[in-house]
């Protein structure tokens, strides 16, 4: 009997596969990273092949280290970075060129031209999505435009595009042996290229980019049965894939934010807020984007507010990798808690611009405020707090956009783990924050659509009755302190901008 249901998290910088119980608690799990390719400043590429690699590894020993077989597993979900863009050929595997990530801005000339030329409103209209470097229809273009051959190709029907979900999905599902090119409504809503009412891609849009309708995925819901697992591929058995949702959807159903209202933010290479507003496509006055939730089999499609945050964990990551002041993540708490604040620094770490609410590709990053008192103790404190106030930043505007004021705020991640940042964003929002008993939700809530697909679960009432509070931080700090601290981070974003030259 099956008695579990996996999924694959491919991340930005690692890839996961995890199991889980009827209770949503994990049993099993794997996790192996992969290299980050920069070849100039601005440019970020993952390969394919490598991301399809690890993927096949961490589903093998996942299920060793479990001691559960493929034949034991009632369905298979997936989540992903989202984005990030492949194009590979269908007749044998290969990628055209590494997959161009969320992060990268070689587009930006892109972006800008769109908004110059008077399509950008267009976009917003009909995407939910503002012009920026961050979606996948600038990178499909970039390719077509850049990379020898892909454009013929692409003529001839020989050249796919996916974002991750979809390039992991074609190899699950058989690969040049018969896999299935599909997406899901949530990350075919992050590529500038779908009508977020018809939930189909757009001709105009298209059409904007110059990109073949050919090579692109068939758009299906979060929920349903795309396809089986080989019996000889690595999970040894015919399981059925069937939930797809781009990382930040997963983590909005592992949180399960099913109500219009619900909200919850996500820690990891970026920061992401979503809230729930039902069926109604609630168009941002404030800098947000209007995006796909999820969709549940043949029920009506659920969207969200989000507040995209590019970097978050990644600056830790360069505090370690860059830097070399801290030799892991959690040694940045230990060494922020070594001071009581940031001696006045503020730290923007605007590396691939400024995202939400700001949307400013002119942006760089940069440390403000410094004086000959400041150490690195206080570096890693004011790395820490940039998590925060940008997550401050998105909860304002989603509370000018939707009319509803945040009482608490439900956080996952692997960031979460950090109880000291986790005080801090109860300190700067001004409201509790909540992490639950399983922090990596954005796994969670693909297992859920994917076992909502083969009556695994049957009701969103079953996953919320999973649902357990582990920790609750409230804030400590006075009013005078949050307001302070504010508006030293604002005078900080304006110290950013107009750095780089994107006309």
């Amino acid at each position: 009997m099956a008695e579990f249901v996996a999924a694959i998290d491919q991340g930005t910088t690692s890839t996961r596969f995890m199991i889980f119980n009827h209770s949503g608690e994990s049993v099993g799990s794997a996790q192996l990273e992969h290299e980050q390719i920069l070849p100039q400043a601005g440019w970020v590429e993952h390969d394919p092949v490598e991301i399809w690699e690890r993927t096949r590894t961490v589903i093998e020993q996942g299920l060793a280290r479990a001691g559960i077989a493929g034949n034991q597993l009632a369905a298979m979900g997936i989540t992903n970075q989202r984005e990030t863009t492949v194009v590979w050929n269908p007749k044998t595997g290969r990628p055209y060129y590494n997959a161009i990530v969320w992060q990268d801005t070689r587009t930006d000339r892109i972006a800008s031209k769109l908004e110059r030329e008077g399509k950008g409103d267009v976009i917003r209209d009909k995407a939910g999505l503002p012009p920026a470097t961050y979606f996948s229809g600038g990178k499909v273009q970039w390719i077509l435009e850049n990379v020898d051959g892909v454009r013929e190709a692409a003529e001839r029907g020989e050249a796919f595009f996916g974002t991750i979900d979809t390039w992991v999905l074609w190899n699950l599902s058989g690969g040049i042996n018969g896999g299935v090119h599909m997406t899901d409504i949530t990350n075919a809503s992050r590529t500038m290229l779908m009508n977020l009412e018809t939930l189909d891609w757009d001709d105009e849009l298209l059409s904007f980019f110059n990109i073949p309708r050919a090579m692109l995925p068939e758009i299906k819901a979060s929920s349903e049965v795309y396809a089986q697992t080989p019996v000889n591929g690595p999970v040894g058995a015919a399981v059925p894939i069937a939930g797809m949702l781009g990382d930040q959807q997963g983590a909005t159903v592992g949180q399960v934010c099913f109500d219009p209202g619900e909200a919850k933010n996500t820690y990891g290479t970026g920061n992401f807020m979503l809230l729930n507003t039902g069926t109604d496509i609630v168009k941002s006055n404030h800098g947000l984007l209007t995006t796909g939730g999820y969709k549940m089999g043949t029920d009506p499609a659920i969207y969200c507010l989000e507040g995209a945050i590019a970097v978050t964990g990644s600056a830790v990551q360069w505090l370690r990798d860059q830097l070399g002041i801290i030799s892991g993540a959690a040694e940045s708490e230990t060494l922020a808690k070594q001071v009581e604040d940031t001696g006045g620094m503020y730290f923007v770490p605007a590396f691939s611009g400024l995202f939400a609410p700001y949307w400013r590709s002119d942006a760089r990053g940069a440390i403000v405020g410094m004086s000959r008192f400041n150490t690195n103790a206080h570096l890693a404190r004011a790395t820490l707090e940039s998590v925060c106030y940008q997550t401050k930043d998105v909860a304002v505007s989603m509370e000018k956009d939707s009319g509803v004021e945040l009482e608490v705020l439900k956080v996952d991640g692997g960031m979460t783990a950090n109880d000291t940042l986790m005080q801090m964003q109860s300190d700067i929002l001004g409201v509790p924050v909540s992490r639950p008993q399983v922090a990596e939700t954005t796994a969670l809530g693909s297992a859920y659509a994917a076992g909502l697909a083969v009556g695994f679960w049957s009701t969103f009432q079953e996953m919320r009755d999973n649902w357990l509070e582990d920790k609750r931080w409230h804030p400590q700090w006075s009013d005078d302190q949050r307001e302070t601290g504010y508006a030293g981070w604002k005078k900080a974003i304006e110290r950013t901008l107009d750095w780089v030259d994107v006309s």
